[in-house]
């Protein structure tokens, strides 16, 4: 089984990553760029029989800082 977390900065948590890529952007010419945030994709291939529930507590405990980001789990 394969699985696909994808971690993201919180609402309201600068992202300074974000504005560094909104910022080259724009000095590229690209002038319709009004924001971005930046995050991580992390693909994870696991044994037959790991739950959902597992994944979650990878996430909670590592994988993933709960008071600043947010994350979310795509099963393939």
């Amino acid at each position: 089984m394969k699985a696909r977390v994808t971690v993201m900065l919180k609402n309201g948590v600068l992202d300074p990553q974000g504005e560094a890529v909104r910022s080259a952007l724009g000095n590229l010419g690209f002038s319709g760029v009004e924001g971005v945030r930046q995050g991580k994709l992390i693909e994870l291939d696991l044994a037959d029989g790991t739950s959902e529930a597992d994944i979650n507590d990878m996430c909670e405990k590592l994988l993933a800082n709960t008071v600043i980001e947010s994350y979310s789990v795509e099963l393939a």
